[in-house]
């Protein structure tokens, strides 16, 4: 590092898919000429609020907290997390419909989580409480709730577990809207780096994630590191799931998932009016 170097944080969380597209640059091997990247692990929840102070210059968020920060930061066409067919899960030991759970309450990942965003466009008459996304499986063991909304390795691990399967998001998005795919977590950059240092990380982080591609065998055992109960190959499993093709780039039908997440969050009165959307 010499002393004109920019140093930029990034947060990223603490998970198996965001290790992977971090991998190239968070080792050196993928370097951004004159920028150092520190990197900043934080579960989504906390990063969502830092966006909202806007303390780093690029950040992984929710889907769902970018209208809220849409004045502060601009979308990177990579680095999104976007399912095709599969994303948050509602489980139960107890219950196996919606209608089961009318009046019940079911344990939701966070206010600006995108899985507690669909519930929210999706439900009527169930309640909600949220609590950090790796107690709500306990939390319907305990019967402190009646059913809890996964996201993460959950996604991939309830069934073995035993739990019945309520409603996958991702499957009824996809059918919902046709063949969208269901934006999730987003990557964004401040606008007030510029456009075209705010293009140059984008392409770094797009480096980095080819990088991962191309050297599996060191990125997924470094992915692995956070994997939280999850075996190599359903670790590899899972990184595959959200780091996809849409994830190298959204492209127009990614922009489009994402228009449609927030034109229904709109009628629905779950979050501010803001401007078109503009990729970097």
């Amino acid at each position: 590092m010499s002393t004109q170097d920019k140093v930029l944080r990034v947060g990223h969380s603490p998970d198996p898919d965001d290790a992977f597209m971090f991998y190239g640059l968070a080792t050196g091997k993928v370097k951004l000429e004159g920028i150092v990247i520190e990197h900043m692990l934080e579960d989504i929840q906390s990063l969502n609020e830092r966006a909202m102070r806007a303390e780093l210059p690029v950040t992984a968020i929710s889907a769902h907290a970018f209208p809220y920060v849409a004045d502060k930061y601009w979308i990177m066409r990579t680095g999104a997390s976007m399912g095709e067919g599969y994303g948050p899960v509602i489980i139960s030991r107890n219950h196996k419909t919606l209608g089961d759970l009318k009046g019940k309450t079911v344990a939701t990942p966070g206010p600006l989580t995108t899985a507690t965003l669909l519930f929210k466009i999706f439900t009527n008459g169930i309640k909600n409480v949220d609590m950090p996304f790796d107690k709500i499986m306990e939390a319907v063991d305990n019967n402190t709730v009646d059913a809890g909304l996964l996201i993460h390795e959950g996604q991939i691990t309830y069934q073995s577990l035993g739990y019945h399967k309520i409603l996958d998001f991702g499957e009824f998005w996809e059918k919902e809207t046709t063949g969208l795919p269901l934006p999730l977590g987003l990557d964004v950059v401040r606008k007030d780096l510029g456009i075209d240092l705010a293009r140059r990380l984008s392409r770094g982080l797009k480096e980095s994630i080819a990088y991962g591609y191309d050297h599996q065998d060191e990125s997924i055992p470094y992915a692995m590191q956070w994997g939280r109960g999850i075996d190599r190959e359903l670790g590899g499993k899972f990184v595959k799931m959200y780091v996809s093709q849409l994830t190298i780039d959204m492209g127009e039908n990614g922009q489009k998932g994402l228009e449609e997440l927030f034109k229904r969050a709109q009628l629905r009165g779950l979050i501010p009016p803001m401007p078109a959307i503009e990729l970097v």
